[in-house]
């Protein structure tokens, strides 16, 4: 994530997601769960980046990459802890194109789902299971990924939110993953939270 108060933004979703915090060379640090990277925070005015396992590392479109390293965190790593990333969805205006994109890009199959939802899977390693999912838009806005991080109560997490100087956007409420909410902190960094997912993706673990 690139905000532009990185130690101001690690500290509250620190606070929120339970991160130990490591400050790291050129001002950017990392938030760990265990022994699992949860997120880098580092200055700038993008939002969150999203890296997908793959082969080429590579720029992609709308706020991600391909990086060739070790995958920590999807649907064949182990169920997500609290404060973890869980799952991704693209926000879209522009579905058709935006599937023809990732499934030619990243070998994903697509599948349309209920109330402008949809799904992508991956069978990369084995039984395809669901990667990420797509949300419509409003006509032309500008496609880009949203992550959500794993909480064991979203009410208790929103309430944390709110006292850290951050706001709830939208729930809590459900959606077919789960049970989530969306939050920003004070500096940026808007997210969702999905409560105690059992896999990638919550509801839709395979």
């Amino acid at each position: 994530m690139s905000v532009a108060e990185s130690e101001l933004s690690v500290d509250f979703f620190a606070g929120v997601l339970g991160w130990t915090v490591i400050a790291e060379p050129g001002g950017s640090f990392s938030g760990f769960v265990g022994d699992r990277l949860a997120a880098r925070v580092v200055a700038g005015d993008q939002g969150w980046h999203v890296f997908f396992g793959g082969d080429g590392a590579r720029a992609l479109r709308a706020n991600s990459s391909v990086d060739g390293g070790r995958v920590l965190h999807g649907p064949w790593a182990p169920p997500p802890r609290h404060g973890e990333p869980c799952w991704v969805q693209l926000l879209t205006s522009a579905p058709a194109e935006d599937d023809a994109y990732w499934t030619a890009e990243l070998g994903w199959g697509s599948a349309a789902g209920d109330r402008a939802l949809g799904l992508y899977t991956s069978a990369r390693h084995g039984g395809s299971r669901p990667v990420a999912g797509t949300m419509r838009s409003c006509l032309g806005a500008v496609s880009h990924w949203g992550v959500f991080f794993a909480v064991g109560d979203v009410e208790a997490a929103c309430a944390r939110v709110v006292e850290l100087g951050g706001e709830v956007g939208a729930g809590p409420g459900l959606l077919p993953i789960g049970r989530v909410a969306s939050v920003e902190g004070p500096h940026g960094g808007y997210c969702g939270l999905l409560e105690r997912p059992a896999g990638w993706g919550g509801n839709w673990a395979g």
